[in-house]
């Protein structure tokens, strides 16, 4: 079997790792943002570091674990990886529920870290 290509070993990686820390210890996910980072969370956006990780601290649950069902991941022009991650969550008591995650990651000092960040829960309003 073919070796990955590296942008699809780099964004797997990225991915595998994100979602153990996220799943752990929100705050270690502090090392995978830039003060020049965005994140979009369910609409609501977000700039820089301390931004981004107030927000992923303050998110009102006490434990979650992440099941990855789909990801893709591409090289972009400028040598980024965009990564498109699809799966599943459950937090504390909360039903199983399905969700998006878009991920541009780049190169800056020999560490990939996370420029732009895009989160959706996979909920439908089929009644509006």
């Amino acid at each position: 079997m073919a070796e990955k290509p590296m942008w699809e070993q780099i964004g797997s990686g990225f991915v595998q790792h994100y979602y153990q820390q996220f799943d752990t210890d929100r705050v270690k996910l502090s090392d995978l943002y830039t003060d020049a980072s965005c994140l979009t969370w369910e609409g609501e956006g977000f700039q820089g570091k301390n931004a981004i990780m107030t927000k992923l601290s303050s998110l009102p649950f006490q434990s979650i674990q992440h099941s990855i069902t789909a990801q893709d991941h591409h090289p972009t022009p400028d040598s980024c990886v965009m990564s498109m991650v699809m799966g599943q969550l459950k937090a504390d008591q909360d039903q199983v529920m399905g969700f998006q995650q878009v991920f541009l990651l780049k190169n800056v000092d020999n560490k990939w870290v996370c420029t732009n960040d895009m989160f959706r829960l996979a909920l439908h309003n089929f009644g509006a």
